[in-house]
Formats: structure tokens, sequence, C-alpha cells
């Protein structure tokens, strides 16, 4: 398994809106998620910035197959209303790197 680390930035304005719109995930979004290899997905806002922690089996495959997955088009597509940049899925993202760890 894989722990990645991301950071994103919101709009200015925008960080209530985005915890209401993450108060709920929708269904079809959570099932496409957990059957894409996720097993956690946290969160956390400080400000503007989000910082998240993803425990997925294999971070590359997930987003393959969340690129064009129908539950997640529409979830993207929201969050770009929200984030300063829009995560379009191309590329080879692998998130923040780590720098340190406690052995």
């Amino acid at each position: 398994m894989e722990r990645i680390a991301l950071h994103t930035r919101l709009k200015p304005g925008k960080e209530g809106e985005y915890e209401r719109v993450h108060a709920t995930i929708p269904e079809d979004l959570d099932a496409a998620l957990r059957t894409a290899g996720v097993h956690t997905w946290r969160i956390w806002r400080s400000g503007r910035d989000l910082f998240h922690l993803v425990e997925v089996d294999d971070y590359r495959a997930m987003r393959a197959a969340l690129r064009d997955h129908p539950a997640n088009v529409p979830w993207q597509a929201r969050m770009a209303e929200l984030l300063e940049v829009e995560d379009d899925y191309s590329g080879g993202d692998s998130g923040v790197p780590l720098v340190w760890e406690l052995p």
C-alpha cells in the first residue's frame, strides 16, 4: 500500500463552500474510490491550503481508473470551481515528496 501526500489550494473565499461540499461525498464516488484501491483519504485545511493523505494500493492506477469515471468527472468539475489549480488527471503525478519520517 502507498501513502501519498498531496497539497491543493482553494480560491479565495471558498473555504466554507469546500467544507460544505465535502460534508457528504456522493455514494457513487465513494464506491469508485474504494474500487480503485483507496483505503483512506484524509484532508486537513489551514486557511486556503489543503493537505491530503491518501492510503491507496497503487496511486497511479487509481488516478487512471478515476480519470474518466462517471462518478469522478462531475466531482472534479465541482472541485475545479473551488480550487486554484484544476486537477485534470494528466501526467504522472506522484504527490508531495517525503522529506523526513520518524523511524
